[in-house]
């Protein structure tokens, strides 16, 4: 498997240099960060639709009798659970219990999402255990460590671990008129059945580009990272770099031409305006609320640890178990909070979150002044005893106290 470095590039980056695209390492990517005002990019996908490359995610394919057995064992989420054609947002974690990376897990086998087949009557899952078949996606940075991890956890079962991230590019199309846009790019067939598509489900789709590269073959998923709905289109694997890159392409502008058809506003959109439309819907950032260096529930991330319900072993569940009992991240030591700011100034990752008297209890995760809501939004890592709603804090903002108030997550919700 191959290591990213800074001079990474998606198959789109052709695509990026030509629209003038600003640029900036992310996860040993060279990622547009923005083509124009970050601002309109953001309200574009609020308001009518934006277009992202996220190629420089990781795909890690898993597959064999027992795959399902062996995801159940290297995260944290009941993969076997998983119906055909359904995705599972899941933690892979250490043997300390602390956060190797967040992911989405894709059941690929069994036909298309909602379809009903490889289920019975009862619901019962029918798929042959050998036709099993896994999709991860974990962040950018992280993919080669989660591969290794991977192939290492599945040593003990039949399954077989393919990394085919620098085969693969991923697009997505994010907004309220998400589903029109991709609906017209559509067979007439596969377009009447995306409205019936549920939210984190997935299924095979034909990109018709009307160029050279004709039809595309995609895995068409209703998920995404901005709080709208939204689907992000997996191409290939593709081997050769070359196709991968014309068929990203193909793809990218066929949305594009779209768009322009229906008289549908389309922006290309950069990771400053995907950090803002995250934020907004309360999202972690692996790095900024998600760590080597911290327990799902000091991170609001443990819901993704169903401890409860999730029979058989995994790696870090003795630890996790541990941190229950103790109370880690609810009763004691520090978890993720939602800070909204009564005054002008942004809070910024790393700023200290400030108590009443002015001592630190924690410090700010990620922050950006909304611009969806028009006032500063935060999210923070302190101290348990602070942690409820309405809750009246400070940051220091390089040497002044700036008002914020813990408030309930997400920020902003959209209209169903």
């Amino acid at each position: 498997m191959s290591e990213s470095t800074s001079n990474s590039t998606t198959p789109l980056h052709g695509v990026h240099v030509e629209a003038g695209a600003s640029f900036t390492d992310f996860g040993g990517w060279q990622m547009p960060l923005k083509y124009g005002s970050e601002l309109a990019e953001h309200q574009a996908v609020r308001t009518s639709a934006g277009l992202f490359d996220l190629s420089h995610m990781g795909e890690v394919r898993v597959s064999g009798p027992q795959s399902a057995e062996a995801l159940d064992y290297a995260l944290t989420a009941r993969v076997s659970a998983v119906a055909p054609g359904r995705a599972k947002y899941s933690l892979i974690c250490t043997d300390s219990g602390t956060v190797l990376d967040d992911l989405i897990v894709y059941r690929l086998d069994g036909g298309g999402a909602g379809s009903g087949t490889g289920e019975a009557a009862d619901g019962s899952d029918t798929t042959e255990p050998e036709a099993r078949e896994f999709l991860v996606v974990p962040n950018a940075g992280n993919a080669p460590a989660v591969a290794a991890a991977l192939t290492e956890r599945a040593a003990g079962f039949d399954a077989t671990v393919r990394n085919e991230s620098s085969q693969t590019a991923l697009v997505a199309v994010q907004g309220p008129e998400a589903a029109r846009i991709l609906a017209a790019v559509l067979p007439e067939g596969e377009a009447a059945e995306l409205g019936g598509m549920r939210y984190y489900s997935a299924r095979p789709a034909t990109i018709r580009t009307g160029g050279e590269a004709g039809d595309v073959t995609v895995l068409a998923a209703r998920t995404g990272y901005t709080g709208e709905d939204g689907f992000e289109l997996i191409i290939g694997p593709v081997a050769d770099r070359g196709a991968l890159s014309t068929a990203a392409t193909a793809v990218w502008h066929a949305l594009l031409g779209a768009a322009e058809g229906l008289g549908v506003g389309l922006l290309p959109c950069g990771l400053a305006s995907r950090d803002s439309l995250r934020l907004e819907a309360g999202m972690p950032l692996y790095g900024n609320e998600l760590d080597l260096g911290h327990l799902p529930s000091e991170s609001g991330a443990g819901t993704a640890v169903p401890l409860k319900t999730k029979e058989g072993d995994f790696v870090g569940r003795d630890a996790l178990l541990a941190a229950r009992q103790a109370g880690t991240g609810i009763t004691t030591g520090q978890t993720i909070v939602a800070l909204k700011g009564t005054g002008r100034r942004a809070a910024r990752a790393g700023y200290p979150v400030l108590d009443g008297g002015g001592n630190q209890i924690g410090e700010v995760t990620s922050g950006v002044p909304s611009p969806t809501l028009g006032h500063p939004i935060a999210l923070a890592r302190i101290d348990v005893a602070y942690k409820d709603a309405g809750t009246e804090l400070s940051v220091d903002l390089r040497g002044k106290a700036e008002p914020f108030t813990v408030v309930e997550p997400p920020f902003y919700r959209r209209a169903q």
